[in-house]
């Protein structure tokens, strides 16, 4: 076309800036001169991409493309800049409840309002809030959210905490509508459980309380005499312990070692569960099978020591429960046949005995009390608060030791030795204790 020309569009090596482009005129490109170097200059022409693509296919790609960075758009407006916080003068994310606010406060601001916060201010209610200090007086940072002019009327309910709320309220609705039926099977056992309990450990209302003036006013180490009382006594209610064991339905099928090991290992949580049955509020007194009632004062004296307020706090926990015999006596039978015990042989076997009792004491204490949903739950709580007393029982009894001037009655003893290997003598077996149990009856005959 040309036999020589000086082409002074782009230096391709160098690309010239890409606004004198426009992609949507491709054709109003900067007029150039053609020259030939022996002749007078031609007039200008005008050159469009399709004359030369060569030389403009790649730069023109990358111009007239979406995705380049180098197309010349129009610029982006600047991000929209908001005040402070009116509150804490925290860097601002916008407008909340009618002012320029943080997120911090306006959080603050949404929960006090939502759940009807009553804050109290520990100065002259004049405290300076900062983003340093905004969360040392909620008081005054709640005072100048509504002085600043936030809007209490602005707040929504989060859509979170109504369902929440919404499923509480549905919950107790639906438990109190259920309705549960005591199978065959379950009411054999409670039928079972409720005459071992009432056999072995007759109610408050069967007996003859009497009292003793002996160290009733002020705490002492240890009170032999009542202790002399105590221990034996002590002494029959784990012997009626015993006897309780052998009626709960499945506990003689287990082998031998099992027994031992449930009786040993239940034993103070069943004895001071029974003596906080006879627990009587309004005197602070306990009484023990025989009829006998003791301050608070006499039974730190008898040898509780400091075991004493922990065993009546305990006491005062159970009163509101107003549990009946047949409730106590299934509670005691779960304590009893645990499967979590220790140097159990067996224990998937105690686990079995142990489910239709937790269902027993479910069906019926719901039935007994539609209303009070929460009471079996509350009552298994107790458990671990009786594990809890009764180890310190076993140090107490360590204690003991030293303080009394004779030997240790035999079966406190074995609450804590080891179990002799000779298990046909030991006397927590069941035959073993069979057999002290014949004898103690022919020494009170004696007597």
């Amino acid at each position: 076309m040309f036999d020589y020309m000086d082409l002074q569009v782009f230096d391709t090596a160098k690309p010239a800036s890409p606004c004198m482009l426009t992609a949507g005129n491709p054709n109003d490109i900067r007029r150039q001169r053609l020259e030939r170097p022996s002749e007078h200059h031609r007039p200008v022409q005008r050159l469009t991409v399709g004359d030369l693509p060569e030389l403009f296919h790649g730069y023109w790609q990358s111009v007239i493309s979406p995705s380049s960075s180098s197309m010349c758009t129009p610029s982006s407006p600047p991000p929209r800049a908001y005040k402070p916080c009116f509150i804490c003068q925290d860097k601002s994310s916008g407008y909340h409840y009618g002012v320029s606010a943080c997120e911090g406060c306006k959080g603050f601001f949404r929960r006090s309002v939502q759940k009807k916060i009553s804050y109290t201010c520990q100065r002259d209610r004049k405290c300076v809030i900062t983003k340093v200090t905004r969360n040392t007086c909620q008081y005054c940072r709640l005072h100048k959210c509504l002085a600043v002019g936030m809007s209490q009327q602005s707040v929504r309910n989060d859509r979170t905490s109504q369902k929440k709320a919404k499923k509480q309220d549905e919950v107790p609705k639906m438990a109190i509508g259920d309705t549960y039926e005591m199978t065959a099977e379950l009411d054999a056992i409670v039928e079972k459980i409720c005459m071992a309990h009432r056999d072995t450990f007759p109610p408050l209302r069967q007996l003859g309380q009497y009292t003793t003036k002996s160290s009733s006013e002020q705490r002492v180490q240890l009170d032999l005499g009542l202790w002399d009382k105590f221990s034996d006594l002590a002494t029959r209610c784990i012997i009626k312990v015993v006897e309780f064991a052998k009626r709960v339905p499945g506990f003689t099928g287990l082998n031998m070692a099992d027994q031992i090991t449930l009786l040993r290992s239940a034993c103070l949580d069943m004895l001071i569960l029974r003596i906080c049955a006879r627990y009587t509020p309004e005197k602070d007194t306990m009484t023990f099978s025989d009829g006998l009632t003791l301050t608070r004062t006499q039974i730190h004296n008898a040898g509780f020591g400091p075991l004493t307020d922990p065993v009546f706090t305990f006491a005062g926990q159970m009163a509101p429960l107003q549990m009946d015999d047949t409730e106590s006596g299934l509670l005691s039978a779960i304590c009893l046949v645990s499967g979590d015990r220790q140097d159990l042989k067996e224990p998937s076997k105690v686990e079995v005995l142990q489910e239709p009792l937790l269902e027993a004491l479910k069906i019926y204490s719901r039935k007994r009390r539609p209303s009070a949903q929460l009471l079996f739950p509350r009552a298994l709580m107790k458990i671990t608060d009786l594990r809890s007393i009764s180890a310190k029982g076993a140090e107490r009894v360590v204690t003991l030791k030293m303080e009394i001037p004779g030997c240790m009655p035999p079966l406190i003893q074995e609450m804590l030795d080891e179990v002799p290997e000779n298990k046909e003598n030991n006397s927590w077996t069941i035959e073993g204790r069979g057999r002290q149990l014949d004898h103690l009856r022919e020494q009170q005959q004696q007597s």
